[in-house]
């Protein structure tokens, strides 16, 4: 198959950093990391699962040779890790705000977010659109192409609202393709509630965002379609739980093509604050936000060990696809250590990522 004329970058030989603006850790309840059934590893398995097994990684540690082209939204794996197209498409930042009688005993604290995103003008043409448009043409685009998954990496809400949650629930309910959900730092977050964000995150997982995760464990879950494994690790702390580090590790040692789906984006060299996972500045000297968010200041210390550690061995498996993120409202592409990762514009102003992994020939 002759490779389209797009811009190619060959994994593992550049460095690729788009110039574009930049724009919190362990749960205390070990119940809600044990929440699911499925919750120590492969989570959920979705339709058009693949039982193949990996060739020459009966236990982790094969390299799978990819490359990927670019143009625009569309992003094209070709790689020996698939044996037949699968399409994906991916979500972030859609910031649905809708409301009903329900959350008003919390206007208090989702007022600023509730007024953030009403209107918004299209990515492309600048035309007056909306977040609930936004979503439903993703959805439609789902319908009318070939997809294998549709990813949902994060702040699809602005804040935890029944009325939101209920309708994004029922046009997910009518696609017929498996979907899978990780929460962005706004999702389950009330500003100004008193509480950790450790406890917030825990509760209003489980009593608003629960039907997103569709019985698969919160922050981590993994969804095997075709033959790649969809990876969703929650990072909407900007932290990741020994717990996760473990998940990971689990998934590298299988030995299956892997894509890792967080909100937050992974630190790569020269990037902002923004890209705060692993960042080496992120930290209460460098918190931008917290009086805004009415959330409590980033830790004095900075990162954990934990998140440290993962933040270096995502960048360093070999059996890492890519890494598709949110959160910065702008498209961008870095290439570090020969791991692409992607962040997609927001769908609150129409945005989304539409990627297919191809056969190498």
């Amino acid at each position: 198959m002759e490779s389209p004329p797009f811009l190619r970058y060959s994994e593992r030989l550049f460095t690729v950093t788009s110039n574009v603006p930049g724009n919190d850790a362990g749960m205390k309840r070990r119940s809600f990391l044990q929440s699911s059934v499925l919750a120590s590893a492969v989570g959920m398995a979705c339709s058009h699962q693949t039982n193949a097994a990996t060739p020459g990684a009966p236990d982790g540690g094969s390299a799978f040779h990819s490359t990927f082209a670019v143009d625009d939204n569309r992003v094209i794996f070709y790689t020996d890790a698939v044996t037949r197209p699968v399409n994906t498409l991916i979500v972030a930042d859609t910031h649905l705000f809708t409301d009903d009688e329900r959350g008003a005993p919390y206007r208090e604290f989702s007022r600023r977010m509730a007024a953030g995103y009403n209107v918004t003008r299209h990515f492309r043409t600048g035309e007056p659109t909306s977040p609930q448009e936004g979503f439903r043409d993703a959805l439609d685009r789902v319908r009318s192409n070939p997809t294998d998954l549709l990813a949902l990496v994060g702040d699809i809400f602005s804040f935890p609202s029944e009325a939101a949650i209920d309708w994004a629930s029922g046009q997910l309910s009518g696609i017929h393709v498996p979907w899978l959900y990780v929460a962005g730092n706004h999702d389950w977050h009330y500003e100004g509630m008193p509480g950790s964000l450790n406890d917030l995150r825990e509760e209003w997982i489980e009593r608003r965002l629960k039907p997103m995760y569709q019985g698969r464990h919160p922050l981590m879950a993994a969804c095997e379609v075709h033959d790649i494994r969809f990876l969703a690790i929650d990072n909407s702390q900007y932290e990741i739980l020994p717990e996760q580090l473990r998940f990971f590790r689990e998934q590298v040692r299988s030995g299956r093509p892997l894509i890792l789906l967080v909100h937050i984006p992974l630190y790569a060299p020269g990037r902002p604050i923004g890209f705060g996972c692993g960042h080496p500045d992120w930290g209460a000297a460098s918190d931008p936000g917290y009086e805004l968010e009415r959330r409590p200041r980033w830790p004095e210390s900075g990162h954990t060990e934990v998140t440290m550690d993962f933040h270096r061995e995502v960048f360093e498996s070999d059996t890492l696809l890519g890494i598709f993120a949110g959160h910065i409202h702008r498209q961008s592409l870095d290439v570090v250590n020969g791991i692409p990762q992607f962040v997609t514009n927001a769908n609150a102003v129409g945005a989304f990522m539409d990627v297919s992994f191809v056969p190498a020939t």
